[in-house]
């Protein structure tokens, strides 16, 4: 900006609203005289100034000369509003080297330019821009005594400026201490003018003595010396140390801000900048000396615990180190050696503290706070390190500073950490268990501090692109700490104690999940304390498991029970014995009392189930362990799929064993009703088929052959147990065939029931033979079929065992009759096949059984031989048949 145009445009606005201001309360107009405008001979002539008295005062008003009325006087009150940017108006005399070279009476006006420029203005009348202007930038003011060469003016001031003085004087004392109040406030300088106590000696020239006083000189020296002010406002700037008084009042501010309500991080508020710019350039303070000793109180009040910006600290450094290395961007730079001397000092007072901040990071910074702080001090370490400001520092040499801080911090952590957990006082006389608990707490401690670093502190890496690795480290440290503690409690844990799972768990979770420490120092340690309780518990478990199938089933009672092997999300693993090398005989296996609140379908026995859930219990807990190192977890699994394959192939063989020998103790007459047990032994090769895909297979689909392939000696074993079923169930049709061949023709019973009904006959109504053969197997089939229906678990296996026996007994039916090709069935015979071979058709029919099973070429000769043999006995015994006839078997009933 121009000031010189400022100045005019100021001026020139000022002397048009004094105009303005005059015509608006006068009413006069500038055409003409007064006297011509007033419409009157007799008129006074008014000067009004923003400074005149507002209450209303008599005039002497100007006559005509012939007028009787010469002491004529006029009461007027004239008021003048005060320009906002006038700070002061009136006559004054003026004498300066540069402007107002005469010595005259002028009209001047203070005028304020913008917020601290201000001018003196004069002005002519009748004139709005001002004739002439003095900047008071850098000028000091302050009474004078009269100058005995000048003609008028009573009172006299001074405006000093290094090369020019201007004299000023006024007609009052009064009136010279408002100019000069004005202008100390407008030059803003330290020394306050102060009157005269005495009476000021009068002009020679100008008139007689004045013995006055202003009472606001008396005012303003009563209220120094109130204040004890009297002696800084009359001393003499150049006499004191003004680079000592501005480390007090730079320190002094720095309280009061830092005492503040609102957080300032040491930062100042505008105000206070203003107020100590000001003082360094009034007083020429150095800039090198000002921010040492401001570097000086940050560091201090850092060290005491306050929260000091890092930006604000690296803004101070910076602006000291270019002076010190004489690089400054405005090419102008001096520094003393005693500046040099405290730089170097400070320096070393910075590293420190910086180093102290990154090893007490969590402290320093709580959850990232302030907002990139971390990374400030981080990238002003770096700053601080460097030998000059223009040489970088390898990055090596400050990742060594700052992987000494985090080794430090993360025992300055830990420290903290068990103090917070007093677990130093628990580890010392606790019991196994309790310590074990105190670990596993301290465990989930320690993962939500590493969680909180890496949440919070990974700014770092916005500094320096090996933060992250550095704070690995740190994580390593800060593990390896606790691994002591960890490694005591496990120690003291007794033998083939398996509570510490839930630790290696814990860890081993959080672990996995960082790329950093993944199979890290600490993880490796972990896993070589678990490896060999991890094998142990599955050597025991296998045992177990082994006992387990081998007492179970020889008591086992075969009694349907409930699955449980896909309803245990939240039961426990199931407890291993600690058992020696040698391995006693287990107890005999009971049915735990959980089970039976887990029921939902009749399935297998109580020792199939239990097995399932013991193979399944444990592959689960092996796969939750997330064993790290994959060729361990590879050969968990493999050696847990071997093991699951080799347990159920026993508990099959040992099941077709048990079938066998159960089939055997049942009867073969139409009383056979299938027994539970069986169809249980059905059910848990069911199981065994199902449990194999999930519990026998690797995730590559490979499947695990050990000593057999387990599904084709499942599916062997169930072609087994089918066959000896059916057998067992088409013997019973054998017997019904054997009492049917009683009645073949030329046997002794045959001929001794014909002779004995023939004889009986000429007597008495003799009443033939019967249904209750036929009727008493057709209920064995129906009966039979509706238990394996029910209790059987798998329909193909049911539909493969309803077509042989199907298969089977049209067989030997059609065996029965191609022994009687030659002989004629006896009615008899021939009404209990009719309606066991109708009967059969229509209930495997209904039992889902395929038309290409039902009408095979056996079912085919069976009915032509019946049908052929009904229509012999239709022609010599019509009403023999009793209504029974091959036709039409679909629509009979029962």
């Amino acid at each position: 900006m121009d000031n010189g145009n400022d100045l005019a445009l100021q001026c020139a606005i000022v002397k048009r609203m004094l105009l303005t201001e005059i015509s608006a309360t006068l009413s006069f107009s500038y055409q003409g005289t007064i006297a011509e405008c007033l419409g009157v001979s007799d008129f006074v002539v008014l000067y009004p100034t923003s400074n005149s008295p507002k209450s209303p005062d008599l005039h002497k008003m100007i006559v005509p000369k012939n007028s009787q009325d010469n002491d004529l006087k006029i009461k007027l009150a004239v008021r003048m509003d005060k320009p906002p940017h006038m700070k002061h108006c009136g006559y004054l005399y003026a004498l300066g080297q540069k402007v107002w070279k005469r010595w005259k009476k002028r009209y001047f006006v203070l005028v304020q330019v913008s917020q601290y420029t201000f001018a003196m203005c004069s002005y002519r009348e009748k004139k709005s821009e001002p004739q002439e202007l003095m900047q008071l930038e850098g000028y000091t003011v302050d009474y004078t005594a009269p100058h005995t060469g000048l003609q008028g003016g009573r009172m006299f001031f001074n405006a000093v400026k290094e090369g020019d003085t201007v004299i000023f004087a006024s007609d009052d004392e009064q009136d010279r201490i408002l100019w000069v109040q004005a202008m100390y406030r407008a030059t803003g300088q330290s020394y306050k003018p102060v009157p005269a106590s005495q009476a000021q000696k009068m002009n020679p020239k100008g008139g007689s003595v004045s013995t006055d006083i202003s009472p606001l000189s008396g005012k303003d020296t009563d209220r120094g010396q109130k204040h004890g002010m009297d002696e800084f406002i009359s001393a003499n700037p150049c006499k004191f140390d003004h680079a000592s008084l501005f480390r007090l009042l730079q320190r002094q501010t720095l309280d009061h801000r830092l005492n503040d309500s609102y957080s300032c991080l040491g930062w100042f508020s505008p105000g206070q900048v203003f107020v100590l710019d000001e003082y360094c350039a009034r007083y020429g303070v150095r800039g090198c000396h000002r921010h040492l000793c401001y570097l000086d109180e940050l560091i201090e009040y850092s060290e005491n615990g306050s929260v000091i910006d890092p930006t604000l600290l690296h803004y101070s450094f910076a602006f000291c180190a270019s002076h010190v290395h004489g690089n400054r961007p405005d090419g102008i730079g001096t520094v003393s050696v005693e500046e040099k001397e405290r730089f170097e000092e400070i320096k070393d007072r910075l590293s420190s503290l910086l180093e102290n901040q990154i090893s007490h990071f969590r402290y320093c910074f709580p959850f990232g706070r302030p907002e990139g702080a971390l990374k400030a001090t981080l990238s002003l370490l770096e700053r601080v390190l460097m030998k000059d400001i223009a040489t970088p520092i390898p990055a090596e040499e400050v990742k060594k500073v700052v992987r000494k801080c985090l080794e430090k911090a993360a025992l300055i952590n830990y420290t903290r950490l068990t103090e917070y957990a007093k677990i130093e006082e628990t580890m010392n006389q606790a019991t196994p268990a309790r310590k074990l608990e105190e670990v596993l707490h301290l465990a989930e401690l320690c993962i939500e501090v590493l969680q909180q670093n890496e949440e919070h502190h990974s700014e770092g890496r916005e500094a320096f692109a090996w933060w992250p690795e550095l704070l690995a480290e740190h994580a390593e440290k800060f593990l390896s700490l606790y691994s002591v503690d960890m490694d005591s409690a496990l120690e003291a844990q007794p033998q083939d104690s398996w509570d510490s799972f839930p630790l290696f768990q814990l860890l081993n979770n959080a672990l996995r999940n960082d790329t950093l420490l993944c199979n890290g120092k600490f993880h490796k340690h972990l896993q070589e304390i678990f490896v060999p309780m991890v094998v142990r518990y599955i050597d025991l478990m296998e045992s177990s498991i082994a006992q387990s199938i081998h007492r179970g089933l020889e008591q086992e009672s075969w009694q349907p029970v409930k699955s449980i092997t896909n309803s245990l999300p939240n039961v426990a693993l199931p407890k291993v014995p600690s058992l020696p090398v040698n391995l006693p005989q287990m107890p005999s296996f009971t049915t735990p009392t959980w089970m039976t609140s887990l029921y939902e379908s009749t399935n297998g026995s109580a020792t199939s189930e239990d097995l399932f859930w013991k193979l399944d219990a444990l592959q689960m807990f092996v796969f939750d362990l997330h064993w790290p190192e994959p060729e361990f977890a590879h050969h968990l699994e493999q050696r847990l799929k071997l093991m699951a394959t080799d347990m159920i192939e026993a508990c099959v063989k040992r099941t077709r064993i048990a079938f066998e020998l159960k089939l055997q103790k049942a009867n073969k007459s139409t009383d056979l009703r299938i027994p539970s047990s069986l169809c249980t032994m059905f059910n848990v090769l069911v199981d065994a088929k199902k449990q194999t895909a999930k519990l026998c297979i690797l995730d590559g689909g490979q499947e695990q052959q050990y000593h057999s392939k387990i599904d084709d000696l499942i599916d062997e074993t169930v072609k087994e147990i089918i066959s000896l079923l059916v057998s067992k169930v088409v013997s019973v049709l054998e017997g019904v065939l054997s009492k049917l061949s009683r009645y073949d023709e030329g046997t002794f019973f045959s001929s001794l029931v014909s002779f004995t009904v023939k004889a009986a006959a000429k007597y008495v109504d003799v009443p033939k033979p019967g249904m209750d053969l036929a009727d008493t197997y057709i209920m064995f089939v129906r009966q039979n079929q509706d238990i394996l229906r029910e209790k059987v678990n798998e329909e193909m296996y049911i539909e493969k065992l309803f077509d042989q026996w199907y298969s089977n007994s049209m067989k030997v039916i059609s065996m029965w009759l191609a022994d009687r090709l030659d002989l004629q069935l006896h009615i008899y015979q021939l009404k209990t096949l009719i309606k066991i071979v109708k009967k059969t058709y229509r209930d495997f029919r209904l039992q889902g059984v395929m038309e290409g099973t039902l009408n095979s070429k056996t079912y085919d000769t069976v009915h032509s031989r019946l049908t052929v043999e009904e229509a012999t006995v239709s022609v010599t015994d019509a009403g023999g048949l009793q209504g029974i006839t091959m036709k039409d078997s679909d629509e009979e009933e029962g």
